[in-house]
């Protein structure tokens, strides 16, 4: 399926498959995500300002090829 130039603003989607999908020139302001999959996903030239995370799996995650983890440990000390 391919949308292009289309608002799907207020949409849910529930038991979606979106493995290997593009999102490009996306707008997903104030989007909440739950039980959701981003494993091996690939974040690139994103606004994350004041994006919150909390009770997430972050084994493995890089910021600017930085372990979380390792940031995490800095961080709590």
């Amino acid at each position: 399926m391919k949308i292009v130039d289309d608002d799907l603003s207020g949409s849910t989607f529930s038991d979606v498959n979106l493995s290997n999908a593009t999102f490009y020139d996306v707008n997903l302001a104030a989007a909440v995500f739950s039980d959701v999959n981003f494993s091996g996903a690939a974040i690139d030239n994103v606004d994350l300002s004041g994006v919150k995370i909390t009770d997430c799996k972050i084994d493995g995650m890089t910021i600017e090829g930085i372990l979380v983890t390792d940031l995490m440990t800095v961080y709590r000390k």
